[in-house]
């Protein structure tokens, strides 16, 4: 009976192991910026509020799938940043505060990084130097959102425009 307990433990442990490898590893925007600062690599991030229906069936959903989740991985800094957060976020001696306004309020660097066009989701995609690759709002599948992230990872924006890879992408 003990041998069949030990298999199972391990078979779970296993399983576990296996699942826990299988999620972004999101960082906050501190720590991405910090982790490029030593090893420059795009930065992904999932502009966000408590309140949106689509970003959390986007956390249910597309981010739990196995492609997104390597590319994520692999190939980005992926980023949780809450554009209602009241806690400032501080960068390059720049402190991003917390505005009152609108439904909840809003922190400057979701402001900032969606041109104070706010629609949740929107998932900003950023290069090494912090320059604007893509800003994409709303629902994705994963087809859908591993077309955005190949468009950036595979460096396509130095050639060609996101809506003429995207129609060469499609055929």
């Amino acid at each position: 009976m003990s041998l069949l307990k030990y298999c199972l433990a391990t078979g779970l442990l296993f399983v576990t192991l296996q699942l826990s490898s299988q999620e972004v590893k999101w960082m906050t925007w501190e720590e991405a910026a910090a982790a490029n600062d030593k090893q420059p690599k795009k930065i992904f991030v999932d502009v966000y509020t408590n309140w949106c229906g689509w970003c959390k069936k986007m956390d249910a959903s597309t981010f739990k799938e196995t492609d997104v989740v390597k590319i994520l991985n692999e190939k980005f800094y992926p980023v949780k940043l809450n554009a209602e957060q009241k806690e400032s976020i501080f960068w390059r001696d720049v402190e991003f505060k917390w505005v009152a306004g609108g439904r909840d309020g809003v922190n400057r660097l979701a402001y900032e990084l969606l041109d104070g066009q706010m629609s949740y989701p929107t998932y900003v995609i950023l290069d090494e130097e912090y320059s604007r690759i893509l800003a994409s709002p709303g629902y994705k599948d994963g087809p859908t959102l591993i077309k955005e992230l190949k468009f950036a990872a595979e460096e396509h924006y130095k050639t060609t425009t996101w809506p003429a890879y995207k129609v060469k992408s499609e055929k």
